[in-house]
Formats: C-alpha cells, structure tokens, sequence
C-alpha cells in the first residue's frame, strides 16, 4: 500500500494512536506531503512540546518508508483542476487541503485523513 497521510492523522501518530502506527508499518510507502510537513511543525512552534515532537517528526522521516512530497507542475495542474470542479460543485475545500489532494491524486497514492470535506472529491482514495 502507498499513502500519503493528513495532518489530523499525523498529530493522531505523535499522540500513541497505536493501530495508526501498526497500519503505517504495513505500507509499502509512506509520503509524508510537504504541506503537512509545513502544518505539523507550525503547530510545533505554536505548542508546548516542540522539542519532543520535533524527535518524533526525526524519527518517522528517517523510516525507509517514509518520503516528503513536494509540488510539481502536475500538481499544480491537479489542484487547478480540483479548484474548478469544486467550485462548479459549491464545495469548496482549504487550500492546503487541496494541494495535500493535488498531491495525493497526481501520485496515486490513498490519503490518511480524518477530514470529512475530502468526501468532496470522489476521485480521491481515502482511508
């Protein structure tokens, strides 16, 4: 399995979600997108424990597994598209949130979330 994970399931790995953890073992590739990245360690900067959970970030990027995503010109491409489709639609999504879709559609990848306003995007495979 390759996924890419979602900020809120992130912040439920570094809280001891245990099943998460065994999930995430299983997979083949782990992408760690480079706005949850940006989203993880601003809420690090802004919270009381950014020492500890700064080693727990070290740790799960030095995983064989685990890589950071970062944007293409196809991405930029698939979040245009996404834009558009949920505008026409009326259900507009975060922009963050559409560039972690963007990221995960251009490279098939599942996505690990807890949003529900990904639901808005049938294309995009979520667990």
């Amino acid at each position: 399995m390759r996924v890419a994970i979602d900020t809120n399931r992130l912040t439920d790995l570094f809280k001891g979600d245990a099943d998460l953890a065994s999930y995430l073992g299983t997979c083949d590739e782990v992408w760690l997108p480079f706005v949850v990245l940006g989203e993880i360690k601003a809420g690090f900067y802004g919270g009381t424990r950014q020492a500890q959970n700064e080693l727990l970030l070290s740790r799960l990027q030095s995983r064989e597994t685990v890589r950071i995503l970062y944007a293409s010109r196809e991405t930029a491409e698939q979040y245009a598209r996404l834009f558009a489709q949920l505008k026409r639609a009326g259900k507009p999504v975060p922009d963050n949130d559409l560039w972690i879709a963007a990221l995960a559609l251009e490279n098939d990848l599942a996505l690990l979330t807890r949003d529900g306003h990904f639901n808005q995007i049938p294309q995009l495979r979520r667990i």
